[in-house]
């Protein structure tokens, strides 16, 4: 599973992963909107093709789809559905491209054969009604009485909740074959657009893993890695920032081409509780969003639930467990987008396909709502206990799929006129420049992004997110003037009055996150918020974004970039102007750390500023020299959009001046099983997409003379320290049927060459809970204030907060003096530092200190007083060796950009 160094990315047999940073910039292909129907699909005008032969999945797979011990592979399933595009007039199969392993991606589009005949049509209504400014009155009904309700409905995304992808082969099954009134109804009123899968890899590679263990002792056991290559679980976190390339696919149809009027997204939830968690969310909602779409929730899970009591199906319950404030996945951003956006949880199995036994006593109340296991308004039939299958969850997963059509179906006039509605209201709202809830107070016109920012690039980066959200952004062409402030020709304005101006609320403006009776239990303590309190990307990115109270007026024009790009935003190529000493690159720039690992891996020798003394250089920066090839250094910014200008000052001759050679380091990051570390694969990602290599070291790596003979950086993401040493017999409660050669854990062994390497002289980075190693295993004088808070003392669920950061410390270049960071982010408690008095004070250094009072920018944050004055980021001197402490989460889920350069400059050389 590694080689001779005990490295690793993740088993190739198994994935196949690229490690090559092009990887993340390469093109989607065939992504336009001229729809790639398999197989010559797009016959639309071919006569009834019912009377043709279409295969039950029973008989295409030989199982039904749930059967005890049987699970379709992707292969298979896109198969199948080839098959019905083939055999039936009612679905088109649309490729959208490969997933990141290269498995093909589709959506599957399902109507009757006249709407199927009158696609470009239905879509350009839908945009009227989702977009109606500029459109007449007359267009609009049009667009009411002629379109059909567009619904999505996705599966799959988390991979080992495997019933998902399985019910969407029975529901298109259904769908293509039923004849009977409801569903020649639904056919006839709706458009269907449904992601079988939205992991590809992860369907195929859970399958795989199940069949090579079922009928042995490990049968059902957890699959031993990330079921995304990447970042695992955290998949259902990436609609808002798109970070991988089945994010984008799903994203493109959902946000910008299609603007489906509902969305369901249907998962599986832990198996001690309810059965089925149907709409709507529980309190608290997320607000600034239409009030329509809350109500519609309520519409369409009220018919689900009426529909699952009349087929027998117990144990539902909905106003609970899931809360209307979420995480920014795609079914809790798109009530932004003017859309339902709903979710179904079933209870799973915990053994993939393998059915369970759950006795009545073994099952439990829940969260938000659903505190007791006992008949409530919300929970009317508890399920008793018995036997629990893949079956059973496929089954009631359709139920709700078609339950929901009937809803739109019935009400298809209604469903249209409110998608008009909703976006003329939020238009409006910005129009008048609403104040918004939970954030800044007063009026709130739009946001100006200024040209002139700390960080050129990532700002342009935000601007690329936003248009993946399908948001309006303008760009001035000249210097403008607006409340008080002077903004550079190039900068952008976002204006409120839009229809996606929920999205632009969320996305831009700070937010405080309600502390109230719906976020604290009866005894006080909080409740913690279903992911983070707040998702304010240009505060995770670093960018300013000025909030303005009245509309600007003056020369802007529409931005219109190319949006192809697998992840890469449109590049503008960077200047390249030698001067008489050579070029400098401004330190800065994330993506200066591309451009020079790009010089890197062509031998091109780099220097850094240490101290830029009567210069008008910046500590940080970066030179090279004047006989560097030209055309290297024009690649590099074509590539990157970093510029290389002319250095024509003498830098030696500056007698306050520090330069050195800088050289790229070696580095390696542990990678461990029990089913992979989302944070480290997040790192992969970060550190592929910006050209640096590194290993991933497996457990036998992690000895002192692999780590002192092959790395100069080891990095450990976050992790709970019992884990990554071994010593959690069953890490979240896996259970012991893991197979032993994917038990992990480095043990006291790996804790000795760990202290090796760094006394030896090596460099050590942790992030958020990986901290714990080097203060209790290392004894490196560091205390974390944290350790003992209760929550009533300090709580901090995912909030952003104010530092001031040493920026003449290495690993600080190229930061501001203040910073944001995001802090105690879901999935691991970010840690906060002091440094006890002992004999060597000296060499630990704090680089990132939290601010005396009003730390909170974003979110929700209780005791500040604990963290005030103290250090985020600490850097100790340990042996002849370095421990940088990091304890916050600096490349948090690919999103953290104004925070990137913490960890890029710990992989660089420095003094």
């Amino acid at each position: 599973m590694g080689d001779d160094h005990g490295t690793c990315s993740l088993p190739p047999s198994r994935t196949g992963v690229d490690r090559s940073p092009d990887r993340a910039m390469a093109p989607i292909r065939g992504f336009a909107w001229i729809l790639v129907f398999v197989l010559g699909a797009g016959a639309l005008l071919a006569p009834s093709l019912a009377a043709q032969e279409i295969q039950s999945p029973e008989e295409f797979f030989g199982h039904t789809m749930g059967a005890d011990r049987e699970l379709a592979h992707w292969d298979e399933l896109v198969e199948y559905y080839r098959h019905l595009d083939r055999e039936s007039d009612r679905l088109q199969v649309m490729e959208l491209g490969p997933s990141t392993l290269g498995n093909p991606f589709v959506a599957l589009f399902i109507s009757s054969p006249e709407n199927m005949a009158r696609l470009d049509e239905i879509q350009e209504m839908n945009r009227v009604l989702g977009d109606p400014r500029g459109h007449s009155d007359a267009e609009i009904e049009r667009a009411v009485q002629n379109g059909v309700a567009v619904f999505t409905q996705t599966f799959g995304l988390h991979s080992n909740e495997v019933a998902a992808t399985q019910t969407a082969a029975e529901l298109a099954w259904d769908m293509v074959t039923r004849d009977d009134e409801d569903m020649q109804e639904i056919l006839d009123n709706t458009l269907s657009i449904l992601f079988p899968s939205l992991n590809p890899d992860g369907t195929g590679l859970i399958t795989d893993w199940y069949r090579e263990t079922v009928g042995t002792e490990y049968e059902g056991s957890a699959m031993p890695w990330l079921y995304h290559p990447y970042i695992g679980h955290n998949n259902n976190r990436d609609a808002f920032m798109q970070n991988t390339i089945e994010s984008v696919y799903a994203a493109r149809l959902i946000f910008r081409d299609w603007l489906p009027q509902a969305f369901i997204d249907h998962h599986e939830m832990g198996g001690t509780s309810a059965r089925f968690y149907i709409p709507p969310y529980a309190e608290p909602i997320r607000p600034d969003g239409d009030p329509l779409v809350w109500w519609e929730m309520q519409w369409y899970g009220g018919h689900i639930g009426t529909r699952a009591d009349e087929a027998g199906i117990q144990g539902v319950t909905n106003f609970s467990m899931y809360s209307g404030w979420g995480h920014f996945g795609f079914h809790w951003i798109t009530p932004f987008h003017n859309i339902a956006g709903m979710l179904t949880e079933s209870a799973r199995t915990g053994r993939l396909a393998t059915p369970v036994y759950m006795d009545g006593d073994q099952l439990q109340g829940n969260r938000r709502a659903l505190e007791e296991y006992e008949p409530q308004v919300n929970f009317p039939n508890p399920w008793p206990g018995g036997w629990w299958r893949v079956s059973d969850i496929v089954r009631q997963q359709k139920l709700s799929a078609i339950a929901a059509l009937e809803v739109a179906a019935r009400n298809r006039e209604q469903v249209l006129r409110n998608a008009h509605v909703k976006a003329m209201r939020q238009t409006e709202r910005g129009e008048r420049a609403e104040p918004v809830t939970y954030g800044p107070e007063g009026p709130v016109a739009g946001f100006v992004i200024p040209a002139d920012q700390h960080d050129a690039l990532t700002a342009r980066k935000l601007i690329h997110r936003l248009l993946l959200q399908g948001i309006e952004v303008h760009q001035a062409s000249q210097s403008f003037e607006h409340e008080g402030r002077v903004y550079d020709a190039g900068s952008w304005y976002v204006t409120m009055a839009q229809p996606k101006r929920g999205v632009i609320r969320w996305l831009l403006a700070s937010n405080i996150y309600p502390d109230n009776r719906f976020t604290r239990n009866r005894d006080g303590s909080p409740i913690s918020p279903y992911d983070l309190s707040t998702h304010t990307m240009a505060e995770f990115m670093g960018v300013r974004v000025d909030r303005v109270r009245s509309h600007v007026e003056t020369a802007f024009s529409p931005v219109q970039w190319e949006l192809e790009d697998v992840r890469g935003m449109p590049v503008e190529p960077g200047e390249v102007a030698q001067g008489a000493h050579g070029y400098r690159v401004d330190g800065r720039l994330n993506h200066a750390f591309r451009a020079v690992n790009h010089l890197f891996d062509e031998g091109v020798a780099v220097q850094r500023v240490d101290a830029p003394g009567d210069t008008d250089l910046q500590t940080g920066d970066f030179l090279v020299a004047a006989d560097a090839p030209e055309e290297l250094l024009g690649q590099a910014a074509r590539e990157t959009g970093v510029a290389f200008g002319a250095l024509d000052v003498d830098v030696a001759a500056d007698a306050g001046a520090s330069v050195r050679d800088v050289n790229r380091l070696r580095v390696g990051m542990y990678h461990r099983y029990y089913t992979g570390n989302m944070d480290e694969g997040w790192t992969r990602m970060m550190l592929e997409d910006f050209g640096f290599p590194y290993d991933s070291i497996l457990d036998p790596g992690m000895t002192t003379s692999n780590l002192q003979g092959n790395y100069d950086v080891v990095i450990l993401p976050n992790d709970g320290l019992q884990t990554m040493l071994g010593r959690d017999e069953s890490p979240y409660g896996l259970g012991d049927n893991i197979p032993p050669e994917y038990r992990s854990g480095f043990g006291q062994e790996g804790v000795e060459a760990l202290d090796a390497f760094v006394r030896g002289g090596g460099t050590l980075v942790t992030f958020s809970a990986a901290g714990d190693l080097p203060i209790e295993e290392l004894n490196v004088p560091v205390r974390n204030v944290l350790d003992d808070l209760s929550t009533m003392e300090f709580w901090a669920p995912g909030p952003t907060l104010r530092t001031r950061v040493n920026t003449s410390h290495p690993v600080a270049y190229g930061m501001p003096e203040e910073a944001i960071v995001l802090h105690g982010t879901q999935g691991g408690a970010s840690q906060v530092y002091e440094v006890p008095v002992h004999d060597h004070n000296e060499r630990v250094e704090p680089v990132v200190t939290f601010i005396e009072r009003d730390i909170l920018q974003s979110g929700w944050l209780v005791g500040e007083e604990h963290i005030a004055g103290k250090a985020g980021l600490l850097v100790a001197e340990h042996g002849q060796g370095k421990v940088v402490m990091v304890g916050f989460r600096p490349q948090h889920r690919g999103q953290t950009h104004g925070t990137l350069k913490f960890l890029f400059n710990s992989l660089v050389s420095w003094p």
